[in-house]
């Protein structure tokens, strides 16, 4: 029997610049480079956008290079389940996975919520909005900025005054808003105590990755007065059970754990053993937002503000209203444009 492609794929390399510099303990980002992936049968597409993780040296011409090296698996047509057999978790299964679950929605005329056999339509969800780490005073003049804002999160740096700092004059200046924290890895656990006492004392809600990957043992008899998220400590499914005892949430990212399929199976997994479930994002357009909005439904904290960063995004695009991020596209992603 001769196999006969049924699928092309394309993949393009896109750079999209940011409104301004994006500051995180250790970089400074200009821009967001991504991979696009284009799926057509022929007559229906789909799409999947990935920016890669960068600590994990997953960048644009390393997805480039795993796409290019499965492409003609892919075109003889493939599962999701087979494509996680074939291709680690990262940028390049994320943007392939994303691809296909749009294709399956515009090939079915079933939207992407009821493929991933969510419950109810999808609804708009409150997402935190977020400040790169700056003075106390910038960072407190951005959060008066986000004036629509219900959640803001912080980007801290690891020192530890400078940071107590940031969290006082955002919290002086927005009082109303439930605040958490991001410490990328900032801190070692000797510090972690007097940090936390700080994030207490102003209220703050959340307090993510503050060690870094590999130092995790390090938080066993820690008191947690606030709950921690494990970001770079917890990359996929097969990590999941690892959190239980130390983190009391999952941070979720597509381009961490390769794609829709695989997040919505840790989310599942973490809340069976006890775990909040936090998605976010690597900072991309609308097309990366889309598939982390369906995951997010299932979400206790969402973080999807990534094409706020942009200089411009995608039209049309992710809608944010009163705090919220809505995608109101049938197939839960933004419409599909050649």
């Amino acid at each position: 029997m001769i196999e006969v492609k049924t699928l092309t794929l394309r993949a393009t390399v896109k750079s999209l610049p940011l409104a301004k510099p994006f500051h995180i303990s250790g970089h400074v980002f200009t821009t967001s480079d991504v991979v696009e992936v284009i799926l057509s049968d022929g007559r229906h597409i789909g799409r999947g956008e990935a920016s890669g993780i960068y600590y994990m040296n997953d960048d644009v011409p390393a997805m480039m290079a795993a796409i290019t090296k499965i492409r003609d698996k892919i075109e003889y047509g493939i599962t999701r389940a087979e494509l996680r057999e074939i291709l680690p978790a990262g940028g390049a299964r994320n943007a392939i996975d994303c691809a296909l679950w749009e294709l399956e929605a515009r090939q079915t005329g079933r939207p992407v919520w009821q493929l991933a056999e969510l419950e109810e339509e999808p609804a708009p969800i409150v997402t935190t909005f977020t400040l790169g780490a700056g003075s106390p005073e910038e960072m407190a003049e951005g959060a008066i900025g986000f004036s629509g804002a219900i959640a803001i999160k912080l980007k801290l740096t690891g020192e530890l005054d400078l940071d107590i700092a940031r969290v006082n004059a955002v919290r002086a200046a927005r009082p109303d808003c439930w605040i958490g924290v991001d410490a990328n890895q900032g801190y070692e656990i000797d510090d972690l105590d007097a940090l936390m006492t700080a994030l207490v004392a102003a209220e703050v809600k959340l307090l993510e990755q503050p060690l870094r990957r590999g130092r995790e043992a390090d938080l066993e008899g820690f008191k947690r007065r606030i709950p921690i998220a494990a970001d770079e400590s917890i990359l996929t499914l097969a990590d999941v059970p690892d959190a239980v005892g130390l983190f009391d949430v999952i941070n979720i990212k597509l381009d961490k754990c390769g794609g829709l399929t695989e997040g919505l199976a840790m989310a599942r997994l973490a809340r069976s053993l006890g775990l909040q479930v936090m998605v976010g994002n690597m900072v991309g357009s609308s097309l990366a937002m889309a598939p982390a909005f369906i995951l997010g439904q299932l979400c206790d904290i969402v973080d999807l503000d990534g094409p706020i960063f942009l200089a411009a995004d995608r039209t049309p695009s992710i809608v944010y209203e009163a705090g919220t991020a809505f995608c109101p596209s049938p197939c839960g992603a933004v419409p599909a444009r050649e």
